[in-house]
């Protein structure tokens, strides 16, 4: 009995590292980005800010580049058929290039995580 009390004592411990450290790979990756954020705004542009705005894509890409390795897509909305399952409708509109039910403009981005919607675009489809 005791031997049994002590492997749950146990499993219960490694149950709790293992939610206490589940996102240490991807925050790991993602000091890297900070890194090179931190690098881009320590230089101001000065003379070239189209290179400033440059090194601020690249960095962004980098960054959903890694997000992207852990699991995260974007949600398709733009120009598809309204889905109440992965849209958020707040707004319709009378367009002409978009026919009834298809969302004519994206508002916020929606992503999923593994599969999982975290949080749904925020669409205006057309009526």
């Amino acid at each position: 009995m005791a031997d049994f009390q002590n492997y749950k004592k146990r499993v219960e411990k490694e149950k709790t590292e293992v939610y206490a450290y589940a996102n240490e790979k991807l925050v790991s990756e993602l000091l890297e980005v900070i890194d090179d954020f931190e690098r881009a705004l320590a230089h101001d542009g000065g003379d070239a800010p189209g290179s400033y705005v440059e090194g601020m894509r690249m960095i962004f890409k980098s960054f959903k580049a890694v997000l992207e390795k852990s699991g995260m897509e974007e949600i398709e909305a733009m120009g598809v058929r309204f889905d109440p399952n992965v849209h958020n409708a707040v707004m319709t509109e009378k367009n002409r290039k978009f026919a009834s039910g298809f969302v004519c403009e994206v508002l916020q981005k929606g992503y999923k995580l593994n599969n999982r919607i975290i949080r749904p675009s925020m669409v205006k489809v057309a009526e």
